[in-house]
């Protein structure tokens, strides 16, 4: 781990700011930049946006699928369109719209899907976000990219920025700490290594898969850590060195495994000459009780403790 990694440890941060503060960076120095959301200037943290470009936010109300066309359209003029809205009704809503006017037309919109996962918490399942790469990795022609901190957010909204293809970003609400140096698209960032066992994981878990890494060296096991920023497409030669060098492989997302990121690393290690052991850790295709996030990733098993688990018992056969 980096000394610039280091120095944030104990502190965690909520990504919205990070790609707020450098979607307002972006904006000032290229006037193509602009913001289209769906009544949620407060959830997707426009506020200073909108106060510094009051003419380059578009606010269409709730209505979703406007708001895909409304994105499809100005980018299709030139415009650079960053999409914002909470990921369950920007994915869920406006799915026919994302599928036909931006991956299909090839229109260069960045879809960003804010508060992702279960991060809504006690709201419950009809704001719970956790169908969204399962739905999105099934349309061809969009990248699906789901930063793991501040510093990956930030560097992700100024690679989508310049992109000039279809993207859907996956920003973050619940707070992380800082765990990586930047982003780079199409490439999981090896954060630790290891020979035992890896854990692949994405956003939120990115930091927990660290965490569980540490408590795992204490029963002897050595875990390496992907972080599997890019959903869509998928590093698989990351996948396949991770198979001949460890001989296991856990995946941990706030999402549903349902053909999420655990589906897709599955169907890369089974297509290899040596399948090895998996096991895919996040929402097995089950709506969540009422609570808080911190509750939900707990009762799901999404802890560093339950990774831990995973790769221990992976590791011993």
């Amino acid at each position: 781990m980096s000394a610039a990694v280091a120095s944030f440890a104990g502190e965690t941060f909520d990504c919205r700011v990070a790609f707020a503060g450098e979607l307002i960076e972006l904006a000032r120095a290229d006037d193509r930049i602009v913001a289209v959301c769906n009544d949620s200037v407060g959830s997707s943290n426009l506020g200073a946006f909108q106060k510094e470009f009051p003419d380059r936010l578009i606010n269409v109300g709730i209505a979703e699928q406007d708001m895909v066309g409304v994105g499809a359209g100005l980018a299709l003029s030139g415009y650079i369109p960053f999409v914002c809205g909470a990921s369950p009704f920007l994915t869920g809503r406006a799915l026919e719209q994302i599928k036909a006017d931006v991956a299909y037309s090839h229109a260069p919109v960045i879809l960003c899907g804010m508060s992702p996962g279960m991060a809504y918490g006690e709201l419950g399942p009809t704001h719970h976000s956790i169908e969204d790469l399962s739905w999105l990795r099934a349309i061809a022609g969009l990248d699906i990219v789901v930063p793991a901190d501040p510093a990956e957010t930030r560097a992700a909204v100024r690679w989508a920025a310049g992109a000039s293809r279809p993207v859907f970003l996956r920003v973050g609400r619940f707070k992380v700490p800082a765990v990586t140096d930047g982003f780079t698209f199409g490439a999981a960032a090896r954060l630790r290594d290891g020979s035992d066992v890896t854990v692949v994981a994405t956003g939120t878990m990115v930091s927990r898969a660290l965490a569980a890494a540490e408590l795992a060296a204490g029963d002897g096991v050595s875990v390496r850590v992907l972080n599997m920023s890019t959903i869509a497409p998928l590093d698989e030669d990351a996948i396949r060195a991770a198979v001949r060098e460890t001989g296991a492989i856990v995946t941990a997302e706030e999402a549903t495994t349902t053909g999420g990121l655990g589906a897709a690393v599955a169907a890369v290690v089974v297509a290899g000459p040596r399948p090895v052991p998996m096991r895919m850790l996040g929402v097995h295709r089950e709506f969540a009780p009422t609570g808080d996030t911190a509750f939900l990733l707990e009762h799901f098993g999404l802890t560093a403790g339950d990774i831990r688990a995973a790769a221990v018992e992976l590791s011993r056969g």
